[in-house]
């Protein structure tokens, strides 16, 4: 089991170039990667998108992306002379009308705005692109470290609930038949009392097995235990569950809500409330599977 939530970095240093990567991610429905770039490098795009394509499945992954020249020679620095003669002659005219010395150096004279230029060379493309994959698929293996160690934290606190709606619900199961066998003690004695007659027992028992049939909730605590024997198995599938997981505590939720509106009982109405917290904390938790 994975989170969706963490982050990873990857840097690759080759032939001259330097290229970092670095990734954080959070919980999203679908895959979601984001990412803002110059144009000089919108060829990367994809190459990062396939690369961390292959390593998540879900969540919304924000992108942060540097290429750096490390290769002093593969600029060329290129002198404007005619500038820096007129700059030159500029400044004798000043001293010759003011009479103060030209105090102009060749340090500051390269100081001054367009005489000197640096040209860096043409990038190769392929190459960084290169670079730009290794440096991603870094980057992706720590992120997943992460989100999987977040996942195991995630699968500790999912089964603590999980146990609780599974004991709930054997509370629930154990209560249900005292509901129906309390019911006819109770009608019982109220017709004894407001007839003078004895109480014919076919009709007693009609009427029972009437609200027998209303308040029976054995099909709705059979397919809650099922959806939570299917959590469970879930809690040890490295793939992608949380769409699956996600569906599967609606429908734990549906049911819980079922047995609350048939089950008259005040006990079975508690476990009922405790048992729809129980699945909430599921479901907020759920949100952050991969």
């Amino acid at each position: 089991m994975r989170s969706m939530t963490g982050c990873g970095s990857g840097k690759v240093q080759q032939d001259g170039w330097e290229v970092t990567v670095d990734l954080k991610t959070v919980n999203h429905r679908f895959l979601d990667i984001g990412m803002r770039l110059p144009r000089n490098l919108s060829f990367l795009e994809q190459t990062v998108r396939d690369g961390l394509g292959k390593k998540i499945s879900r969540g919304h992954a924000d992108v942060f992306l540097t290429v750096k020249r490390t290769d002093a020679s593969a600029a060329d620095v290129v002198c404007d002379e005619e500038l820096a003669g007129r700059y030159l002659e500029a400044a004798e005219q000043i001293a010759r009308k003011t009479g103060v010395v030209n105090d102009l150096t060749v340090s500051r004279l390269m100081k001054m705005e367009g005489v000197l230029t640096l040209n860096e060379r043409e990038m190769d493309e392929e190459l960084v692109a290169a670079i730009c994959a290794e440096a991603t698929e870094i980057a992706a293996a720590q992120l997943v470290q992460m989100r999987e160690r977040e996942g195991a934290h995630l699968k500790e606190d999912l089964t603590v609930h999980l146990d609780a709606a599974d004991a709930l619900r054997t509370l629930i199961l154990k209560r249900a038949p005292a509901v129906v066998d309390e019911y006819r003690e109770k009608l019982e004695t109220r017709l004894k009392n407001l007839l003078t007659e004895s109480v014919e027992p076919q009709r007693l028992a009609q009427e029972v097995a009437i609200i027998a049939d209303r308040c029976a909730i054995d099909e709705e605590l059979a397919r809650l235990d099922s959806h939570i024997r299917q959590m469970r198995k879930y809690l040890d599938n490295e793939n992608e569950i949380g769409k699956k997981m996600d569906f599967l505590i609606q429908e734990m939720n549906r049911e819980a809500n079922t047995i609350g509106s048939k089950a008259s009982d005040a006990a079975i109405a508690q476990y009922v409330v405790d048992l729809k917290s129980e699945i909430e904390k599921l479901r907020e938790q759920i949100q952050n599977v991969e």
